[in-house]
């Protein structure tokens, strides 16, 4: 969330004619911003209708973006989904940011379900920047991709939280050839090809708790 992905690629002069984001929450937050109001061809996956609803509002007429509003799971069908605002998640997850660091109790929360896709369906091969944050569910989506693109972006981390399926993306990614480019204090984004160390891109401390409490409220 909030992280500068567009300004990193855009000073490395990556070329990017297509870019797409699984996971979007609000218009403002998104990975995709630039790309956007600079023209640029944009898909955004979101399935949360309060979300998508904001997205189409802002965006929807844009003949550049694409706005896909289903959720990304392992195999086709629907999925119930747990309400809690930037750190909603799938119930197909076995461990998410709002519960190992919000103490979310899914038996207490808002859900609703959605129609579930595999991401082969929404990618047609020709991405060039792809970010993904899904609260868990990340994999779900590496391991149907088409595309190979220049960049990755995966939200892999941040506070107790480590994704449940870290192992199965950092392997993925040396397998198809990429590497560890920067972290940041969620995200740790890949670049094709990518063999120097990694980069460390995390935001001061004082400045991640402004931004957690400006979001969630606490």
């Amino acid at each position: 969330m909030l992280t500068r992905l567009h300004e990193y690629v855009t000073a490395e002069g990556i070329p990017v004619a297509h870019a797409c984001e699984v996971g979007v929450w609000l218009p403002e937050y998104s990975n995709l911003v630039g790309w956007i109001e600079g023209g640029t061809r944009s898909t955004l996956v979101e399935c949360d209708p309060v979300t998508v609803a904001k997205l189409r509002e802002r965006w929807g007429t844009r003949a550049n973006v694409r706005i896909a509003d289903v959720a990304v799971a392992d195999a086709p069908g629907t999925l119930t989904l747990h309400r809690a605002g930037a750190s909603t998640f799938g119930a197909n997850v076995p461990q998410s940011p709002a519960r190992v660091n919000d103490g979310y109790d899914p038996a207490r929360g808002e859900t609703f379900t959605v129609p579930a896709v595999t991401f082969d369906t929404l990618d047609d091969g020709t991405i060039d920047v792809l970010a993904i944050d899904i609260e868990g569910g990340e994999w779900y989506v590496l391991r149907h991709l088409v595309s190979r693109p220049a960049v990755i972006s995966v939200e892999t981390h941040g506070k107790r939280y480590v994704n449940p399926f870290r192992a199965e993306i950092e392997g993925w990614m040396r397998a198809e050839g990429y590497g560890a480019w920067y972290r940041d204090d969620s995200d740790t984004v890949f670049r094709k090809g990518w063999t120097a160390p990694v980069e460390d891109r995390s935001r001061p401390k004082s400045w991640f708790k402004r931004l957690k409490i400006a979001v969630r409220g606490y």
